[in-house]
Order: C-alpha cells, then structure tokens, then sequence
C-alpha cells in the first residue's frame, strides 16, 4: 500500500493539533485537583487579547494548512507548505525550551513538547519529499483517447 505525502502530512498536522490541544488541557489539569495555575498580571481581558489572537493564529494556521493539503498539489504551494512546517518548528523548540525554564520545571509538559517537536520534524521531512516531487504530464499509452494526459509524479 502506497501512502501519498498528502497523507502523511494531513496525518501528522492532526496529530501535530491533537498533541497541541493536549498541551492546553494538561496545563489546566491541576484545577481539577484543586490546585491554582499560572497567574496572570493582566487586569482585564483586553490586556491579553493579543495572546488570544496569536493563539488563534496558531492553531489555524495549521487547519488551513490541512484543508489546502486536501485541495492543492501546486508545486508554489508545496513550497509555501514547507516553510510553514520550518517556521512551526523552530516555534516548537522555543517552546520547548521555554518550558525547560520555567520554574517549577513541568517535566510532563517538557516530555510533550519534544515529542511535538519530533512530530514537527516528520513534517518537515514528509514536506520537504513531497516538495521535491514535480508533477510531469505523460501521453497516455493508449493512441485511441490522444487528448487524455496522464499525470505522474517523479521523485528528484
């Protein structure tokens, strides 16, 4: 069985979403042991709107990534998809040290954020495959249906 590198990445994307809500809930976890979390200097929510924003941002950005994987194969947005991936990698690793830092050191959350951040490197390298693939049009073999094209994909 031959999987596609559009599934591979759709695949580790959701699962790249799946660990990232995760991280959310496992930071909130102590508040159903009856512990407090983090606190926050802000006075209102409009002091940390933008964190919301940017939070948004990185959540969706990653769903519009897996919707154009569905219904592009273009080769400019393969390579746009592949900086993408960079770019949430080297995001990844800030966070990971980040929370290799923080004190009280929440080593669940350092576990998971490397484990994140080795998803984001299999996306990086399922990206840069599949960039590299270039999309060539062959005649068919059959001379009867000459207008028919076919498509093929060869690996550089």
């Amino acid at each position: 069985m031959v999987i596609k590198h559009q599934e591979k990445i759709i695949t580790l994307w959701i699962v790249f979403l799946l660990g990232l809500l995760f991280h959310s809930q496992l930071g909130l976890m102590p508040l159903f042991h009856g512990l407090g979390v983090a606190d926050s200097h802000a006075q209102s929510i409009a002091e940390v709107a933008p964190i919301m924003w940017l939070m948004l941002g990185f959540f969706v950005f990653p769903i519009a990534a897996i919707i154009a994987t569905v219904f592009t194969d273009s080769s400019r947005y393969r390579s746009i998809h592949f900086g993408l991936t960079i770019l949430y990698t080297v995001l990844n690793f800030c966070h990971l040290v980040a929370d290799s830092v923080v004190q009280p050191i929440a080593w669940y959350q350092v576990v998971l954020m490397l484990i994140l951040f080795i998803i984001g490197l299999l996306l990086n390298l399922v990206s840069f495959q599949w960039m590299k693939v270039r999309l060539v049009k062959r005649p068919p073999k059959n001379k009867l249906f000459q207008k028919e094209q076919e498509t093929e994909f060869i690996q550089e």
